[in-house]
């Protein structure tokens, strides 16, 4: 895919060189020539554009490329200028980077394909961290509840899936059951494939490296991984 990462500060540019990394072409734009100069060598071409110029932006591919990404953080006006006069050159999809609750709401106006929050990701990620003891796959859906993915523990293993006391006691739905499960390959040789199941007996048994697909409040997730 076809990238531009306008805004290559600490953010923008890890962002810029790891999308070259993984094969995809990345224009890189920032007004700052060492910026540029840093990442250069390392993407497929870097500008030195003063992004919130119109007249500008007329360089940059827009209409060729796969994805727009406005990573410019701390300059909350140079930002919203930027992505309006992405919308107002029609921009195939854009990206752009909120630094909090007002510039995500601001944003949020543009109709944008997405807003991106790593500073809100990476905090809710350590608090999630030191919450559980463990990194745990977790996708919020609104400010309270959740879907998380929870591995079994070894004192887990056994019990039946109406044993967990998964509603009764911590209110959580219980939405899928992924498991390992042998398979034959195209080569005939048995493989471990993860299978994902939807529908199971109350009565299914756990088995040791099950994970189980929980939805409910964020602190009802957390109690019952203690609990447990």
């Amino acid at each position: 895919m076809k990238y531009i990462v306008i805004g290559l500060g600490n953010y923008g540019s890890v962002l810029a060189v790891e999308l070259s990394a993984l094969g995809h072409e990345v224009i890189g734009v920032d007004i700052n020539e060492n910026r540029v100069d840093a990442v250069k060598d390392k993407i497929a071409t870097a500008f030195v554009i003063d992004a919130v110029d119109e007249h500008s932006l007329e360089v940059l591919p827009l209409e060729s490329v796969d994805v727009v990404i406005v990573a410019i953080g701390s300059n909350f006006g140079a930002s919203v200028r930027v992505v309006a006069l992405l919308k107002q050159n029609r921009a195939r999809c854009i990206y752009a980077r909120a630094i909090d609750q007002v510039h995500k709401a601001v944003l949020e106006a543009f109709g944008l394909d997405r807003i991106l929050t790593p500073e809100y990701d990476a905090a809710f990620g350590l608090v999630q961290l030191m919450d559980f003891g463990t990194s745990i796959e977790l996708f919020r859906v609104d400010a309270v509840y959740c879907v998380a993915k929870l591995p079994v523990k070894k004192r887990m293993v056994g019990f039946r899936v109406n044993e967990l006391g998964l509603d009764a006691d911590f209110k959580l739905k219980l939405i899928g059951l992924m498991r390992n499960e042998k398979m034959m390959n195209c080569l005939g040789i048995s493989v471990l494939e993860e299978q994902v199941k939807n529908e199971f007996a109350q009565d299914e048994v756990v088995l040791e490296g099950d994970v189980l697909v929980c939805y409910g409040k964020y602190r009802d997730i957390q109690s019952f991984w203690k609990a447990v």
